[in-house]
């Protein structure tokens, strides 16, 4: 099963354990992912093309969306758990340590699902809680 599938087959999983920090860290990679499929915009077509030359039907407009490898998935993923990770360390002052502490909390949700193909590890059991 993909890395993809099992992030979205936990969601639901996390937000009826009422996981806080599961729910928002796969409800953000899982948009990254959406976001790194989309498909770049060409700046001179918008610039240049006037509504008479636009293309006009049921689905004109639409374009498919980039497809990632599994290996595009995972990195994705672990920049999204680094990132978490490195804002967590900025965050020093004891003021932020709520913060901090549910960042690291979101980054190790997101690195069990890539320690284990099956998002459970040995000593921690189902990733959604």
């Amino acid at each position: 099963m993909s890395l993809r599938l099992r992030m979205r087959q936990a969601l639901p999983e996390a937000m009826r354990a009422r996981d806080k920090a599961a729910v928002s860290a796969l409800r953000a990679t899982l948009g990254a992912l959406d976001n790194a499929e989309a498909v770049p915009l060409d700046d001179a077509k918008l610039r240049g093309s006037a509504l008479e030359q636009s293309p006009v039907g049921a689905g004109a407009t639409e374009a498919a969306r980039r497809e990632l490898s599994e290996q595009s998935v995972v990195a994705v993923v672990r920049a999204e758990a680094d990132e978490r990770l490195e804002v967590a360390a900025q965050l020093t002052a004891p003021a932020h340590a709520d913060r901090a502490a549910r960042l690291r909390a979101e980054a190790a949700v997101l690195l069990r699902f890539l320690e284990s193909p099956d998002g459970v590890t040995p000593s921690q059991g189902p990733v959604t809680g």
